[in-house]
């Protein structure tokens, strides 16, 4: 039995230091390890869902909602974005003497459009939070340990 000369060297597409081959996905493959898929897929997925991140950002910022207090003498106007645009105050609901109670109104109505404006950004955002949970990892972004 003679010895060649590459009886010595490992078999290709294994490592030196026993690590396997990676395989289809592999880090050899232009992808990594673990996620399947190649490298310009996965760019091409964040670029995407980059983009429709943008287009729900500005679709927020242009919407508005409303929030009432006091059975409607307090309205009060907020972006999708959560910035309070505007705000009707019905004279009948100012009193000179309490204006504690006025400003409790604006308040209320206030914190009404806010938690509608927060409904809002869910319901504009939660198909890419789905959408960043569909790549795999705790954290929903695919990536292992974030």
């Amino acid at each position: 039995m003679s010895s060649g000369p590459d009886e010595h060297l490992p078999a290709r597409g294994a490592d030196p230091a026993g690590i396997p081959d990676l395989g289809a996905g592999g880090a050899a493959d232009g992808g990594f390890p673990g996620l399947g898929g190649d490298l310009s897929a996965l760019m091409a997925q964040a670029q995407q869902m980059q983009q429709q991140l943008i287009e729900a950002q500005d679709e927020l910022a242009n919407a508005e909602v409303t929030g009432t207090a006091g059975g409607g003498l307090v309205t009060a106007t907020v972006t999708g974005a959560g910035e309070v645009v505007g705000l009707v105050i019905d004279p009948s609901a100012i009193d000179p003497t309490d204006a504690e109670g006025l400003a409790d109104l604006v308040l209320a109505a206030i914190r009404d459009a806010t938690r509608a404006a927060t409904d809002l950004q869910a319901q504009a955002m939660g198909p890419l939070a789905q959408g960043l949970g569909g790549l795999g990892g705790g954290s929903g972004l695919g990536i292992p340990g974030l």
